[in-house]
């Protein structure tokens, strides 16, 4: 039986009574809307039937195009796992943002605590540079005075030549030394721990990035002179020779810290030189090298490997120790030398030949024409020494010193007094102006005096308007480059501390 068939015909309706006419016509509306259905029914079967060939066609045709039937289902799978993956980046991404964010977070704050390190590691290598050195400073003084009046007592005319040995004896035999010996320990004591405590010092202000350089324009024997007559007589007391090659060309550098290279390579080559049997020889010497001048240290040493030449110049590494325990240091002074150098902008050079020598050798510009100077001294010409430290070039020379360290004070009493100079000390200017002392011919004042007192610089300047032209040398254990600048400009001379003694009798001798 047909769909179509009338619900009648098909026996679901059934008369049971003769029909009204409400009756007939609710049948009649009835028969109406189902045929309606079934005329819509119809009308959307063939419109599914045409769909489905729409879409069948669009199939055929995509898959036509296609060199596989299922590329395109292939695609799309790739895409849903692409967009997956997108979105599974994406999430990784911003979990990563989020902790880039926390980290530079954590970053910014370490940073701050470092900078705050940093500067408390400024002002601990300002306070160890003052506090710790000024005890220094003051036992080199009076190292330095003994020392010489040991000497002086030796060579009294009214004394016998073994005077000292007679008033107070030492018996080598059982180890007891004579007050010449005990003075010379004590003075290699205390320049041993002088040149630890500044290798640390420099090390850490170069590790601070504090050390700023001071660059100048001085006659290089200021430098020189003083390094050939200190290092002489150290090689002296072991047997060793140093020749010394001036020059009178001026050049172009930190003085303190091209002093600081120079005393580097005069030690190192006094440690390594032989003696005994062997002549130990060393040279400090100066050649001009078109616009540079070249400042050699050389000696007849063991040498230097060439696996070894650019170790030598790292930090904690050391050449082969000597044999008699006399070798102090951490290593780190050739390291110094290497990052002061580069600091400077001044090339660095090492040749050697293993078993005959080495040679260390730093360039420096010259900026005076060379015909205003003078050509450099021959090199068979030596330096000319400085004066004897037995003689008494401040003769009669009256000397303030402004220095609030009492021993300090009589360090620099004695040692000056040693040289002939009248002797005035205070802690203050001013104190020295109410006794109504002699009037000075120099000033000597250190720069960090007491709390709420004005610094040295400003007291040499107000004694200056009293006497002008007042010869003036600052003591200071301040390296930065600011404050040897003022001094400079205010054409005051300048020292760091702990003091060298041959290097202050020099400044005072050219400056009185």
């Amino acid at each position: 039986m047909s769909p179509d068939t009338p619900l009648i015909e098909q026996g679901f309706l059934t008369r049971t009574a003769p029909l009204t006419e409400t009756d007939a016509q609710t049948e009649t509306d009835a028969l109406t809307q189902t045929d309606a259905l079934s005329a819509e029914l119809a009308a959307l079967k063939a419109r599914n039937r045409q769909l489905e060939k729409i879409n069948a066609a669009l199939i055929e045709r995509v898959e036509s195009s296609s060199p596989s039937p299922s590329a395109p289902y292939a695609a799309f799978e790739h895409a849903v796992l692409l967009a997956d993956q997108v979105r599974e980046r994406t999430d990784a991404l911003h979990r990563t943002l989020d902790e880039l964010g926390a980290l530079n977070r954590r970053l910014t704050a370490a940073k701050a605590a470092a900078e705050a390190a940093n500067h408390s590691k400024t002002r601990f290598l300002a306070a160890i540079s003052h506090d710790l050195l000024q005890p220094l400073n003051a036992a080199r003084l009076f190292a330095s005075a003994l020392e010489e009046q040991l000497a002086r007592l030796a060579l009294d005319a009214s004394l016998p030549g073994d005077a000292i040995s007679d008033v107070m004896p030492g018996d080598a035999s059982q180890g007891v030394s004579t007050p010449g010996e005990l003075v010379a320990r004590l003075g290699r004591s205390l320049a041993d721990v002088e040149s630890l405590l500044g290798t640390l010092v420099d090390i850490s202000r170069l590790d601070a990035g504090v050390l700023t350089a001071d660059v100048a324009v001085f006659p290089v024997r200021e430098l020189l002179d003083v390094l050939a007559e200190e290092y002489r007589q150290l090689g002296a007391a072991r047997g060793l020779e140093l020749h010394y090659v001036a020059s009178h060309l001026s050049i172009e550098s930190d003085l303190q810290l091209l002093a600081r290279v120079v005393r580097n390579f005069l030690s190192n080559a006094l440690r390594h030189v032989p003696d005994g049997s062997t002549r130990g020889r060393v040279l400090l010497g100066c050649r001009r090298r078109g616009d540079w001048l070249e400042i050699t240290v050389a000696d007849n040493g063991p040498g230097i490997a060439e696996h070894q030449r650019e170790v030598v110049f790292q930090e904690f590494r050391r050449l082969a120790p000597r044999q008699d325990n006399e070798q102090r240091g951490l290593g780190l002074g050739l390291a110094i030398v290497k990052r002061i150098t580069g600091l400077l902008d001044h090339p660095l050079s090492l040749t050697s030949t293993p078993g005959r020598g080495a040679a260390f050798a730093v360039r420096v510009p010259i900026r005076q024409p060379a015909s205003v100077e003078g050509p450099a001294v021959d090199a068979t010409s030596p330096g000319q020494p400085c004066a004897s430290p037995l003689a008494q070039p401040l003769l009669d020379t009256v000397i303030w010193v402004v220095e609030d360290d009492r021993e300090v004070c009589a360090g620099m009493q004695s040692l000056l007094g040693g040289w002939g100079a009248s002797v005035y000390c205070a802690d203050d200017a001013e104190v020295l102006l109410q006794q109504a002392v002699a009037a000075p011919q120099v000033l000597i004042v250190d720069h960090q005096l007491g709390e709420g007192q004005p610094d040295g610089l400003k007291q040499a300047q107000d004694l200056r308007q009293r006497w002008p032209g007042l010869p003036v040398v600052v003591i200071s254990a301040d390296h930065s480059a600011p404050l040897k600048a003022r001094a400079r400009a205010l054409g005051f001379g300048f020292l760091l501390k702990p003091v060298k003694p041959l290097r202050l009798r020099q400044l005072l001798v050219n400056r009185r």
